[in-house]
């Protein structure tokens, strides 16, 4: 255990925060997501929801201030699906950048997802639940 870290980061997870660097990305998915198949690094936080993982990552990782930091999914067209989860999502992104949230479509985001420095895959039931953060330069 350390002092200040969420308790909710495995060793894993900040190991894998630690060694991202500037403009690295990591998605934080869904229960849905194919994780498993799309990830170079998988790391698994079942159990737990999405926005108490970005919350616990956003403690510890600054997002981009030179690029869009912030990706959630698009729903795909004409589903009717509801996504209250994404105003959480802005809400917790708010309080560390000033970007605006972007939408990338399904299959765009698995591509994209393919790239990441790693998928933290959780336990949220939410559909449309996913999220990829661009990490920035730590200044301090």
């Amino acid at each position: 255990m350390l002092k200040g870290v969420p308790s909710i980061l495995s060793p894993e997870l900040l190991k894998i925060m630690m060694e991202m660097g500037h403009g690295d990305e990591i998605v934080i998915a869904d229960g849905n997501f194919p994780g498993a198949g799309l990830a170079k690094r998988l790391i698994r936080l079942d159990g737990h929801g999405v926005p108490e993982i970005m919350s616990a990552i956003l403690k510890l990782m600054p997002l981009d201030t030179y690029a869009d930091p912030v990706f959630l999914m698009e729903k795909v067209p004409g589903d009717t699906v509801e996504t209250p989860i994404w105003e959480i999502y802005k809400r917790i992104a708010s309080e560390h950048t000033s970007a605006d949230v972007k939408y990338i479509e399904r299959f765009e985001f698995y591509e994209r997802a393919k790239k990441a420095y790693a998928v933290v895959m959780s336990g949220e039931t939410a559909l449309y639940a996913n999220v990829i953060l661009k990490k920035g330069v730590v200044a301090e």
